[in-house]
């Protein structure tokens, strides 16, 4: 970028294409929600405790719940006592909630393999996209950090926004 003033116009773009893109991936879908096929992702990812999950999503408790109870309604997820807290919930993927997301995410990859395709490089692209991913779970690690050491969140972040 030549100047201050294209960097900032690239990157005003490049929130609104993320912003349009996942609302693409949103209506891929009529199984799940974005939100719903988020959850039961990383439960099927090795979350197994709702905190973890909240955690994992930057979500607040009471949004995972309401998550959880309605997946659980659908047969999708089971939960149960943890083992070694009873005061946590373990949660797993049922297997209609393993057969939904597969579909889900083979719906998902195909609206992306179309969206790479219409790019000038969408191997690049999706490097990228998995750079993003990396980048964005490295961020929400440092947030927890902070958060555990009882340090207050970084400036123009709220209470639990996971920024």
């Amino acid at each position: 970028m030549d100047t201050d003033g294209e960097r900032a116009d690239a990157e005003l773009e490049a929130v609104r294409a993320l912003a349009r893109a996942s609302s693409v991936l949103d209506r891929s879908s009529a199984e799940l929600s974005l939100g719903h096929y988020r959850v039961l992702s990383a439960v099927a990812s090795g979350q197994e405790r709702a905190s973890q999950v909240a955690a994992r999503l930057a979500l607040g408790k009471p949004a995972v719940s309401a998550a959880v109870e309605s997946l659980c309604e659908r047969g999708l997820l089971t939960r149960s006592e943890a083992y070694e807290d009873h005061r946590a919930v373990t949660l797993r993927l049922t297997a209609d909630g393993e057969r939904v997301l597969a579909r889900v995410e083979a719906e998902m990859t195909e609206r992306i393999r179309d969206l790479c395709r219409r790019t000038p490089d969408g191997d690049q692209l999706l490097e990228s996209l998995a750079w993003l991913g990396r980048a964005v779970d490295e961020r929400r690690a440092e947030r927890w950090a902070r958060r555990a050491a009882g340090k207050q969140p970084e400036d123009g972040q709220r209470p639990g926004d996971g920024k």
